[in-house]
């Protein structure tokens, strides 16, 4: 029986913007239908960008909720649910998905950390919990922990983990190998989403694709097409602007960014500050050399 995929090309990983301490939640439904009406393919809520790790549960599920809502199934949404709790995970996940989430993205566990070994068993207890596909995610420079390719391999067996958002380049190959075609791989990194793509990832789960949605969908839509140049084209384009919007830690320099085209998406929580002025002018720079013309 082969696995599902959820989505193919770019998906946004969307902010949370913020307004009077809480979420702003019609500037998001704004933030939703700008990125469904620039071919974004799928919305993920409730990561990193979007600020997950201060939202307290009944905002984090109740923003599934309305994304879930707001979205009526034109797109895939997918709905951040880690935790390095396994406990807490499972509640989380369980939540979102009654809450009508499409799909789990499931970072591994920070701080705590664990095994190879602890790795299996924490995402075969959240896997087991739910019945809705989950989606692995690798991102050891901000956990200290990374998913081996031989223990991706066991977790590809259990039948609703699905796919792994990869941030670890250096593994993807081996992790095509082992796992096969039937696990899905995305990027997590926007600067090397078309390299990602050359060893068989079938899209990216991206930040700057909060800023600039239609490229995104289009470098991605064009290599899955077999236009392996005109993917080649987009992804040399952007690097510029991608690296300036990693400038800083993440989201804050994206919040910045979409602030600055007059989006008003509001700041981040604390302990995330807003960008040193020396930051925002290169931002700025490399925004207006994107071809944005009413950076402020």
């Amino acid at each position: 029986m082969s696995k599902p995929v959820l989505f193919t090309g770019s998906a946004v990983a969307i902010i949370t913007p913020f307004k009077d301490g809480g979420i702003d939640y019609d500037k998001l439904a704004e933030l939703i239908e700008f990125q469904i009406g620039n071919c974004t393919d799928a919305i993920v809520i409730c990561g990193t960008t979007g600020e997950v790790s201060t939202l307290p549960d009944e905002d984090h599920v109740s923003a599934v909720k309305f994304t879930v809502e707001k979205v009526g199934q034109r797109v895939p949404v997918i709905a951040g649910a880690g935790s390095n709790d396994t406990y807490h995970g499972v509640k989380l996940s369980r939540a979102v998905e009654a809450a009508g989430a499409d799909g789990i993205l499931s970072v591994t566990p920070y701080y705590n950390k664990t095994t190879q070994k602890g790795l299996y068993e924490h995402y075969k207890a959240i896997a087991s919990s739910v019945k809705i596909p989950l989606i692995l995610y690798n991102v050891p420079s901000r956990t200290n922990l990374n998913i081996n390719p031989e223990t991706m391999r066991e977790l590809a067996l259990i039948d609703n983990i699905v796919a792994i958002k990869e941030c670890n380049f250096s593994q993807v190959g081996e992790i095509a190998n082992l796992c096969g075609e039937d696990f899905t791989i995305y990027s997590g990194d926007d600067g090397i989403v078309v390299p990602m793509m050359s060893l068989g990832a079938k899209g990216v789960i991206s930040t700057t694709a909060n800023l600039i949605p239609r490229d995104f969908h289009e470098m991605t839509a064009s290599y899955l097409a077999g236009n392996v140049e005109e993917a080649r084209r987009i992804q040399l384009r952007a690097l510029n602007l991608i690296k300036a919007l990693f400038i800083e830690v993440n989201p804050i320099p994206i919040k910045a960014a979409l602030n600055l085209i007059g989006m008003n998406v509001g700041i981040c929580r604390l302990p995330l500050v807003e960008m040193s002025e020396n930051n925002r002018e290169v931002l700025k720079q490399a925004m207006v050399d994107y071809g944005f013309k009413t950076v402020s």
